[in-house]
């Protein structure tokens, strides 16, 4: 492959690892699992303002992870990729393993974002 095409994967791949970077957006993507709910549920759920919500979704919404429709005045966010779950249990997988190995309660772990 090119360097410079390369070079770009690495960068997106960088930037969409940043969107994953806050517990917050990974909640958001969790509760999005569900289907499209609008920002104010969001916001309620996770127990933040609505504007923290927005721009929390902002972000995920830059990298490509959620997709915005609007119905008369409410703006309905939803998953783009599911897949991106499943990367998410994978990591809370090895978060578990580590969690075992240090004698932490790693059970517990599986069920927190569910």
């Amino acid at each position: 492959m090119k360097r410079a095409f390369v070079e770009e994967i690495h960068q997106l791949h960088a930037e969409l690892c940043q969107a994953l970077a806050d517990p917050k957006r990974i909640l958001m993507l969790y509760a999005l699992a569900d289907g499209p709910t609008p920002v104010g549920e969001l916001a309620d759920q996770l127990g933040i303002r609505q504007s923290n919500a927005s721009q929390h979704l902002a972000v995920l919404r830059d990298r490509g992870l959620v997709t915005a429709e609007r119905s008369g005045t409410t703006m309905f966010y939803r998953l783009r990729y599911p897949a991106v779950l499943q990367a998410l249990d994978l990591l809370r997988g090895v978060l578990k393993e580590r969690l075992q190995e240090a004698g932490g309660q790693a059970e517990c772990l599986m069920e927190i974002a569910r």
